[in-house]
């Protein structure tokens, strides 16, 4: 008898809240071009003046998620109703150097961003005498520097309380249960203030993830930066700041992702007719990079999606990676969940490659999955579940 398999060790858990209603935050300072983004990115009309702080209440809006995939089901079955996935997009008021200490509007905007579950960190790299820019001159790099160190200093002020908490009640009082989570916050509390590091950076074992999912830091969440340029230095592609800011984010935040886009030319391009708007692209050999940044950011979030697709409907459901077949069912109906049978699933690729389900199920690409089976991105799936007598969605 051959011997078992060892198991795969389990993934170590997200940093971050759990669920699918997640959100991503735009930071940076006034005048940056947030607004202009935001309402550019969400068809809105959040206002967009040349002041600080004309952002005072946090807009908050939904962007479908752009896939070729869905778009593909969508044609194929001219279904009577289409629900795409959306991203969830929070514009954040500028923050100002010392808003951790309350500076401009600080506080408040602060706790905007730690109800956020990811930001989108923006950094202006273009010139305008009519935009005036909060610190004087265009610095993209200084730029960066103040908003992550306003993140973590809001990040200290927050862990010296947690800490002050729990050393009263772990080391000096007899609630010795919470000594883990005492442990952890000190190694938060000496990344912070003695490494400057910010939480993402340091390495966590499970344990520790439990701890910080707890306290949902703001510098533990995922970042991805744009860089915001003028029309001319984006349909060129060449702007003075770049390599210094690519430079600056491989030394500081490996890894991260970095996309330049240019606010007045997207806004130039919301403007036009969709017609309009390809030939002028195709003309010019050109693209927007709104596209690009909603699907970063929806990646950002641990997110994807599968589809439920047919005549009546084609919809994208959003789950967070690692879901089981059976909480995936739950996504549609409570009761799919607590009477999962199966589900039966079929690739995107091999649909379309079969040209139809019949020819996805003919050339056995058609499977029938149990409760372990972690859903994958793009699976399109035909539930079955059974609560006194067997029911099909």
């Amino acid at each position: 008898m051959p011997p078992k398999k060892e198991a795969a060790p389990a993934p170590p858990p997200l940093i971050g809240r759990v669920g699918t209603n997640l959100k991503v935050g735009i930071v940076g300072l006034p005048n940056v071009g947030k607004s202009t983004f935001f309402n550019v990115l969400t068809k809105s009309s959040a206002t967009a003046e040349n002041f600080p702080f004309c952002t005072i209440d946090p807009n908050e809006s939904r962007v479908p998620v752009p896939d070729a995939r869905y778009d593909y089901l969508c044609e194929f079955h001219k279904p009577a109703s289409k629900v795409p996935a959306f991203l969830n997009v929070t514009d954040i008021a500028g923050l100002v150097k010392g808003a951790a200490e309350g500076q401009g509007l600080g506080n408040a905007f602060l706790s905007h961003i730690k109800a956020c579950d990811a930001l989108f960190h923006l950094t202006r790299a273009f010139d305008d005498d009519d935009v005036t820019h909060v610190e004087g001159d265009v610095n993209p790099v200084r730029d960066l520097e103040i908003i992550l160190d306003e993140l973590r200093l809001k990040d200290i002020e927050y862990v010296e309380g947690a800490y002050d908490k729990l050393e009263k009640l772990a080391v000096r009082g007899s609630e010795k249960k919470l000594k883990p989570e005492f442990d952890t916050i000190c190694k938060v509390k000496k990344l912070l203030e003695e490494d400057k590091k910010h939480v993402r950076f340091a390495e966590w074992d499970a344990k520790e993830i439990e701890v910080l999912n707890k306290h949902l830091l703001i510098s533990s969440k995922p970042m991805i930066y744009l860089v915001n340029l003028s029309e001319k230095d984006y349909i060129r592609r060449k702007n003075k700041w770049l390599v210094k800011i690519k430079e600056w984010i491989d030394a500081n935040d490996p890894g991260a992702i970095c996309i330049p886009f240019s606010g007045v030319f997207e806004l130039k391009l919301a403007d036009m007719e969709p017609e309009a708007r390809a030939d002028y692209l195709k003309e010019n050999n050109l693209s927007s990079a709104l596209d690009k940044i909603i699907l970063q950011g929806y990646k950002a979030l641990q997110l994807q999606y599968f589809f439920t697709a047919g005549p009546d409907e084609v919809k994208a459901w959003t789950i967070q990676k690692g879901t089981k077949a059976p909480q995936a069912a739950g996504k549609i109906h409570t009761d799919f969940e607590r009477g999962f049978v199966m589900a039966e699933v079929m690739k995107f690729e091999d649909f379309k490659e079969e040209g139809s389900e019949a020819g996805a199920k003919a050339a056995g690409k058609y499977h029938q999955r149990g409760r372990t089976y972690v859903v994958e991105d793009g699976d399109i799936i035909f539930f079955k579940f059974n609560t006194g007598g067997l029911k099909k969605k």
